[in-house]
């Protein structure tokens, strides 16, 4: 049999809907993809997402997945200057953190606004929106001299930069079939997560030659290019079948670049905002989330939070040299990406051939992947915590070789638990999303509260054991009650 051929034979389950389409949508589906027997099966219209070409979706993804990195990268971008801004407001090192923390918050918070938002006049519009006001509010940051006013400003700058980091992962379900999902919702989660460590990397640099202010300067003249990239290669992924947005959409490339219309024409309600939140009643989409926000505050945020803290005052780094630290997450990062994301798909498309090519394997399938991230998470923040105590004041690569391994753990959870919510529930991606955004968003936020109060009492090495036992208790064991129960709660 031929990698095509095999491809094919194992390409989608079979949705109950392809049983009732006309021979007119059939002979549509495969002109356009080569067969009909696609999950989701997408409308007969070159309009629907679904039917765009691959270099169309590509393009797109990129575009959102950029913008996602950018709500992160903005949190993050000050860390590596944190002795510097304290030094210009004239407020303690730990306040200073606060200004990422506050943002952390917030990029939790306002999707709830987002979300029906997008919903009801699309992706496309609320994007475009998103970078021209962040551009303005990152102007606003370079130009306050009070804590309190640039506090203000990165409090707006995060409402304003945060739908892609929450909704993309609705427009990835919107653009690409089931068989392509892990892989291209790991490259938005994989961006999402990367703002993170490389913001202070980049930025390290930034202020030691230029002074901190440039890092606002560099945020609003990304959020120009992005916004003017986006305007004229951006397309709306939003599409309902059947309404009058849908039929009445310009044909032409100007025409639909101009084109601003109420794309769902169901009345916004107030239930709406906290949609997402009552997702939390299910065990599908609930354990996924407080499982991986735990992972991510432990192998994400305290490392991130705590090297721009203490490093300058145990190895007198400068900011420069603070940001270098920052490497050993990206590549982390990326190597996870291979198996959360790629080796994810391949793991489900293993099964589905063991079971003839015409099944799909449950969604709890794909949850053994997420194991080996339990287990790296766990292993790289008792290596980078015991290790950072263990050096002392002479600095060494071993605490940031575990800062590594901790950030390819995260990225496997991130990508798994995030697909696998979102394979239970489709129709709700956007909804998803949102959810698990939040409930990480708002565990990132608590933790520089108390992260050095703890380090402080116990000490980094004491602090590993309190760290592993909360990602075992918290994401490892109600994981596995997930894959045992998991059909069961979805029924």
């Amino acid at each position: 049999m031929s990698n095509k051929e095999e491809e094919h034979q194992v390409e989608h389950s079979f949705s109950p809907e392809v049983d009732v389409l006309s021979p007119e949508h059939r002979d549509f589906l495969v002109a356009r993809h080569g067969t009909f027997e696609l999950d989701p099966v997408p409308a007969m219209s070159d309009l629907d997402p679904l039917n765009w070409s691959t270099s169309k979706k590509i393009v797109n993804l990129t575009l959102v997945a950029f913008h996602a990195m950018m709500a992160t990268f903005t949190a993050s971008a000050i860390q590596s200057a944190f002795v510097d801004i304290s030094a210009d407001l004239g407020v303690s090192m730990q306040r200073t953190s606060y200004l990422t923390s506050l943002v952390i918050a917030i990029l939790g918070g306002a999707p709830l606004f987002w979300r029906p938002v997008s919903q009801a006049y699309g992706r496309r519009p609320v994007f475009l929106l998103s970078l021209i006001c962040s551009l303005i509010c990152n102007v606003g940051c370079g130009l306050c001299h009070s804590y309190g006013t640039m506090a203000f400003c990165r409090a707006l700058t995060a409402f304003f930069i945060s739908p892609a980091a929450s909704i993309g992962s609705g427009v990835v379900s919107e653009m690409f079939f089931k068989k392509q999902r892990a892989r291209c919702m790991g490259v938005w989660t994989t961006m999402v997560t990367l703002g993170v460590p490389v913001a202070p990397f980049i930025f390290g640099f930034v202020a030691l030659r230029v002074g901190y202010r440039w890092i606002y300067w560099t945020l609003a003249i990304t959020n120009g290019v992005q916004f003017i990239l986006y305007f004229f290669l951006g397309s709306e992924t939003r599409y309902v079948e059947g309404t009058p947005a849908a039929e009445k959409t310009p044909t032409s490339y100007f025409g639909r670049l101009l084109s601003f219309r109420r794309i769902d024409p169901t009345p916004l309600r107030a239930y709406d905002f906290i949609q997402p939140l009552l997702l939390g009643r299910f065990a599908c989409i609930a354990i996924p989330a407080a499982a991986y926000a735990m992972i991510f505050l432990w192998g994400s945020v305290m490392i991130t939070i705590e090297i721009p803290q203490l490093y300058p005052e145990l190895f007198g780094f400068n900011t420069q040299q603070v940001g270098l630290q920052f490497a050993a997450v990206i590549i982390g990062t990326l190597l996870g990406e291979q198996v959360g994301g790629i080796l994810s798909d391949k793991w489900m498309w293993a099964a589905r051939k063991r079971r003839g090519g015409q099944v799909d394997p449950q969604p709890e399938y794909r949850l053994w992947i997420s194991y080996f991230g339990h287990a790296l998470t766990i292993a790289g923040v008792v290596v980078f915590l015991v290790q950072t105590e263990r050096i002392g004041a002479h600095w060494d690569v071993t605490p940031l070789v575990g800062a590594a391994v901790a950030a390819a753990g995260n990225q496997i959870v991130t990508t798994v638990m995030i697909t696998y919510a979102v394979d239970c529930y489709r129709t709700e991606a956007a909804g998803v999303g949102v959810f698990i955004i939040f409930v990480r968003q708002i565990w990132g936020f608590i933790g520089p509260f108390w992260f050095p109060q703890l380090i402080e009492e116990v000490g980094l090495k004491d602090s590993s054991a309190v760290a592993a036992g909360m990602m075992i208790a918290v994401s490892m064991i109600p994981t596995m009650l997930l894959q045992w129960k998991g059909e069961s709660w979805r029924d």
